[in-house]
């Protein structure tokens, strides 16, 4: 009987590490989120909004030239408010992402670095948060606290930080069985420098992804719990705030008040995320999935 060579080829560092494929959303995606930040940031300083201001007398008026996104019940412009809630939304998500960095980088640092019962003790926290819903986990914690911006950031915080500790755990469990870090402690090197000059150089590039897979998370976790009421008052603009007040308008037949807003955010998330997935494609395999992706 002939026998069949079977070869079998090992991937090297280039099979891990391929070079990306040309996306083509990539450039819109950017283009998309570089007009929503300008507006977000310049807006407010060209056309100032009374948020407190209604006119009745052009309540529920459809999309024009005048008013591109329409007007609300109380006659105010849904485009002009929908761009200052991008603004708080962008802001709660860029703020909490960077929280919730920090507290899961923390956390896995001393699970990764120390291991032992300290690993096993963290580890089971992180499962047992990760077992709970998390936006339930952040209406108890905005309920436990007073309604507000501050409160909607620290829910946001306290419940997504679960995947950056378990990446900064994995690597640096990875990393600290490496030869480099055996001949920097062989050579002097302290817990602390072996940290600073030799595990997080490594790490800092699956954190900065994470949190940036995370800022679209965080907005949406905001608009869920202003569409609760549970984020700003009613009366400033919010992008959650402002679907929550449009479903009264839907019976009415004024569909903008809801779909402008709700369009901004699906619009801006899928940008970030877009532009999130091109740095995913510089990680290695086990990293992606790690982080599920």
């Amino acid at each position: 009987m002939a026998e069949t060579a079977v070869t079998t080829t090992t991937p090297g560092r280039a099979g891990l590490f391929r070079r990306p494929r040309f996306r083509a959303g990539t450039p819109v995606a950017a283009l998309v989120l570089g007009v929503a930040v300008g507006a977000a940031l310049l807006v407010p300083m060209i056309a100032p909004l009374d948020q407190s201001a209604v006119a009745l007398g052009r309540a529920a008026l459809p999309p024009s030239l005048p008013h591109p996104g329409g007007t609300d019940d109380l006659g105010r412009d849904v485009l002009h408010r929908s761009i200052y809630g991008l603004r708080v939304s962008l802001l709660v998500g860029v703020v909490a992402a960077l929280a919730a960095t920090v507290i899961g980088g923390v956390v896995g640092s001393l699970a990764g670095l120390l291991g032992g019962w300290v690993d096993r003790v963290l580890m089971r926290v992180v499962d047992t948060i990760s077992a709970l819903p998390h936006l339930l986990l952040g209406i108890f914690i905005v309920a436990m606290l007073r309604p507000g911006l501050g409160a909607v950031i620290l829910s946001i915080g306290l419940t997504h930080w679960l995947s950056t500790a378990r990446i900064v755990r994995s690597e640096l469990l990875s990393l600290r069985t490496r030869p480099f870090i055996d001949a920097a402690i062989a050579g002097g090197a302290g817990r602390t420098r072996v940290l600073t000059r030799h595990l997080l150089p490594h790490v800092l590039p699956k954190i900065a992804l994470a949190t940036t897979l995370m800022i679209p998370h965080a907005v949406w976790h905001e608009t869920s719990l202003s569409f609760l009421g549970l984020g700003l008052p009613p009366h400033l603009a919010s992008l959650g705030n402002m679907i929550n007040d449009g479903q009264r308008s839907l019976l009415t037949g004024a569909w903008w008040a809801s779909i402008v807003p709700g369009a901004v955010i699906v619009v801006v998330t899928l940008a970030i995320a877009a532009l999130a997935a091109r740095g995913r494609d510089h990680l290695d395999p086990r990293v992606r999935a790690e982080l599920n992706l």
